[in-house]
């Protein structure tokens, strides 16, 4: 059964996602960046460029002819296939529709109130469905 995690409370999404991909990739994890639309897509795919002088993070946006090769996609579509299903971070404010398909969901939640409530949705229709949760609240220790 999928595992979900709650990440809220966090500043910077973008940011945050790319962090995660980059602590997956050290791993050799393959994950899917879900961005809620194409115009956070695009902006996280130079992202993943500029995070950091020193690392490589390999990525392509879904429907590159290297997505298969590639550990990393980005995408803003939950309706196509895509060449592996370990590990989702979902950016959007909506639940993926091929969610179930991944061992693993990270749900990034932002300081945003609306982000926020439709989070807490999320988490309520999950926990319903009995998926196994874990909340982390970023700024807590």
């Amino acid at each position: 059964m999928t595992r979900i995690d709650f990440h809220t409370n966090i500043p910077d999404k973008l940011s945050y996602a790319c962090r995660l991909a980059r602590k997956a990739w050290s791993t050799r994890a393959k994950v899917v960046l879900l961005a809620e639309d194409a115009a956070q897509a695009a902006a996280l795919n130079d992202a993943l460029w500029t995070l950091s002088e020193t690392d490589f993070i390999p990525h392509v946006l879904a429907g590159d002819p290297l997505a298969e090769q590639t550990p990393i996609i980005v995408t803003d579509r939950d309706d196509v296939a895509l060449p592996h299903y370990e590990m989702l971070v979902n950016l959007t404010r909506r639940t993926p529709g091929m969610f179930s398909q991944f061992t693993r969901v990270f749900e990034i939640i932002s300081t945003d109130e609306q982000d926020a409530a439709a989070g807490r949705q999320r988490y309520v229709a999950y926990k319903k469905q009995s998926y196994p949760l874990t909340h982390f609240v970023a700024g807590q220790s």
